[in-house]
Formats: C-alpha cells, structure tokens, sequence
C-alpha cells in the first residue's frame, strides 16, 4: 500500500515538474522575444518549433536528470529545501549543457541559446518553489496523522528508547511507533508512548499477524550474533530489516558511506564542502561578496589606514600566523589595533577587554569589527572564506587539541571572518568548548542558506564579546 502511494505520489510529482518546466519555458521565451532585455529581438523560429523541442527533448532530458539525482526519492526526513535546492541547480546546470550539445548535434543555428540560459534560471527558481510547497505540504499531512508509516523497532534497550523518542518529537516524519520486541520479562511494558509487545522470539508470529512498513533492528552489540536470524525473520514477509548500529555512539557526527567493491565503509562524519559541486559554490559565493566588500569598504579601510598610521607607530597592516584548512598555516591581515610588541609575547597572549596594548583607534576598529576588513583579501588568495570556523593562532591549537575534544575538525573547511560559533556570542574571552560544537555543527550541516543567514545575521547583530 505504501509503496502504491509512494508510484502514485510520484507521477503526480511528475506531472508537476512537466508543467512547471513548460511554464518555465513559456516564460523564457517571453523574457527572450517579447522585450529587449537580453538584446535586440530580431528574427527567431515560431513558437511551435520551441514546443516540438519542449515534447521532443527538454522534458525527456529534465525527467532524466530528475530521476537520476533521486527527485523523485521518497525524502521523509528533509529538514529544509536546501539538500533539494542544490540538486536542481545541478540538473538545471546539466540539462542546458545537454540541450545545447543536442542542438549542435542537430545543426539548429536558429534556436535561441540566451532562451535555453534564462529557462535553466527560470526552472531553477520555480523548481524550488514547487517542491518546497510540495514538501510543506506532505510535512503538514503528516503533522495531522496522515500518510502515515507505522515502525516494530526490534530492541529495548536505551539505542531503541532514544530512536522512539526522536520519531515522537519530529511528527513532520511520519513515523508511528506501533511497538517494540525486547526481552521476555519486559513484555507488556510501556516506554516512549509505545508498548513492548512481545519477545525477540516471537518475531515471526508478529510480523504475520500485524502489519508493518518497516521494522528497525535496534539491539545491543553483544546480541549481534542473532541479527542474521531476525533479517531471516523480516525478508520471510516481504519486509526489509533496517540496522541502527550500536557502535553510533562512538560516531561523533552524521556518518556516510562509501563502496570499496563491494565493501562499504562508513565514514564517521559527513563535510558538504568535500562534495566538488559544493566547494565550488562556496569558491564562487566566497570570490564575488569580497570583491563587492572590497569595493564597499574601501572608504572606510582608507580612512582606517590613515588614522592608524597618524596616531601610532608602526604599520598599518597586521599579519599573523593562523591555522587555516586541513592545518596550512597562513598570514592572516589585520589592521592594527595594538602597540607594535615582541612577536614572541605576541603568539601567547589572548586580548581582553581592557587590553593595556590596544591603541585610541584599536579600540575603536576592535569594538565595530573593522579590523577585520583586510581578510577580505585572504578570502581572494583562497586562504579563508567569508563564512567558517574563525581561525586560531598555531600556539593555542597545539594546546586545545590536546585538551578540547574533536577541536581539529574545524580545520576540515576553510576558516571565515564569521561564521555560526561568532553570530552565537562566541567571540574573544568565551568557551571554546562551546565554541568547538558549534564550529562542528556548521562543518557537518553546511548549505548555501546557512552562510546568508551567518552573513545577514553577522551585519545586524552586534557581538557585545568583540573587543
């Protein structure tokens, strides 16, 4: 029944995509013919052979790419659009390289290539409105007990109680707990909202005389030894066993998984910014905001320069040794807001709040955050990014990785002049155990829609810590 649902919930998603892609197309080609914003009009072919290659080639060629980057995957346990998002770009990306490659394969000059630019754009746009709309609306079903997948976790111990208590509290998933099997003198007991229901060996009769769309194996490492006998179990009615590995309490983040032949290795912590496409849109997003920063601030970077240099001795420019991606040490610049000192008094001493070292224009540039302007041009020479765990100086690394748990993982992605730790409050003399689990959070939950909102958040909020 269930997957009857998931076919039919499919072909009206496809549905969808068809017409959202034509609408698309229609809008493209108004934007192209009908106005002069992309150049002069001139002549073009008729609308009906820009619908003959719509049937003919852009809907095949979308459908495709849709159902090779798992569109049309059953997607229960998104929490936002952006995993969605990205995936239409790439496809939006591909399908107008492939529909140009066909158009030079089939020697059409005529056929507007500006069109085919602005109907990726366009399709892009409206892609992620549909399925975010469609998504809400599948959330929201579910939310009100509709559309519902009823779970048998396997296992009664404290991995089953936590996985029962994280269904309960995302009702957006739509997931019911219908039970739990567990040891024989637990039988009958109530935990989570739900009931133990039976024994370990009673599976069998369970599964045939209750319906269940899926049945999670949740059980303790030193019971391991019967999983295959309740794989057996589950695959005897035409229901596939689900593992929650007792060992992902040592898993430190979201694991992934990779194929070795036919080996797989699971990976203890997932980075988005391994993915290619992914560091490319942050190199892209990272290049153009400090260019257009750059450009911004160059009023008040002149005047900083030159109230620096009229009111205390020394350069303008600051630089100092930073731990930045995969342990790379890098000058980072700033301007100066201290007394010229010894380098080696440098390295080891933290700012605090009434630094005898500060100078009048240090205090000032250190208070409102323009000392870090110059990093800017780090972002350009591709040593940091404008969003990202804040870098730390060599001397303290060595110190905190020994002290603070998991402190290098924040060195798995380029450091930023901002990022999730700061627009928290962790900023100069705070925790840095604090610090560190937000750093990680960000690393593991990277998107694009995480840096805006550091980024948005970073420009209105002022940091009472920054000093």
């Amino acid at each position: 029944m269930i997957k009857e649902n998931q076919r039919i919930l499919n072909v009206i998603l496809v549905f969808i995509d068809v017409l959202v892609i034509s609408i698309s197309l229609v809008c493209s080609l108004w934007l192209r013919f009908k106005t002069t914003l992309f150049g002069p009009i001139g002549g073009h072919l008729g609308f009906y052979s820009y619908a003959l290659f719509l049937l003919l080639a852009i809907i095949p060629v979308y459908l495709i790419l849709y159902f090779a980057f798992g569109l049309y995957k059953p997607r229960r346990t998104y929490k936002n659009i952006f995993s969605e998002a990205t995936k239409l770009i790439k496809v939006n990306i591909l399908a107008f390289i492939t529909l140009v490659s066909i158009l030079f394969i089939i020697h059409q000059p005529d056929f507007s290539r500006i069109m085919l630019f602005l109907l990726a754009i366009i399709a892009t746009f409206f892609g992620i409105i549909e399925r975010f709309i469609i998504r809400s609306i599948l959330k929201n079903l579910r939310v009100h007990h509709r559309n519902l997948k009823h779970i048998l976790i396997v296992g009664d111990n404290d991995l089953a109680f936590s996985f029962a208590r994280k269904i309960r509290n995302n009702s957006y998933l739509g997931f019911v707990i219908s039970g739990f099997l567990g040891r024989a003198d637990h039988v009958g007991a109530e935990i989570e909202g739900s009931q133990i229901i039976g024994a370990f060996e009673d599976l069998d009769y369970i599964l045939e005389t209750n319906s269940y769309d899926r049945v999670v194996l949740a059980i303790p490492l030193k019971y391991y030894y019967k999983i295959n006998e309740l794989v057996e179990s589950c695959e005897k009615v035409g229901i596939k066993a689900e593992i929650i590995p007792d060992y992902i309490r040592y898993f430190p983040a979201q694991p992934s998984i990779d194929m070795i032949e036919d080996i797989p290795i699971i990976n203890i912590r997932y980075v988005p910014l391994d993915d290619d496409f992914n560091k490319f849109l942050k190199f892209m997003s990272d290049y153009v905001i400090s260019i257009i920063a750059i450009i911004i601030t160059s009023p008040i970077m002149i005047i900083t320069a030159v109230a620096i240099k009229l009111t205390s001795p020394g350069p303008v420019i600051f630089k100092q040794e930073r731990m930045g991606h995969n342990g790379k040490i890098f000058m980072m610049y700033k301007f100066r807001s201290m007394k010229v000192q010894d380098p080696s008094e440098e390295k080891s001493e933290w700012t605090t709040r009434d630094d005898p070292r500060k100078t009048k224009v240090g205090d000032i540039i250190r208070k409102t955050s323009i000392d870090e302007l110059p990093q800017f041009f780090n972002v350009l020479k591709g040593e940091m990014s404008v969003v990202g765990p804040r870098p730390e100086r060599p001397y303290f690394v060595e110190q905190f990785k020994e002290t603070i748990p998991k402190y290098m993982v924040k060195h798995q992605v380029k450091p930023g002049l901002t990022g999730w730790a700061q627009i928290h409050g962790c900023r100069g003399d705070t925790s840095i155990k604090k610090r560190i689990e937000y750093d990680i959070e960000y690393v593991e939950n990277w998107h694009m829609g995480l840096d805006l909102a550091i980024m948005i958040k970073t420009a209105l909020k002022k940091n009472p810590n920054a000093y």
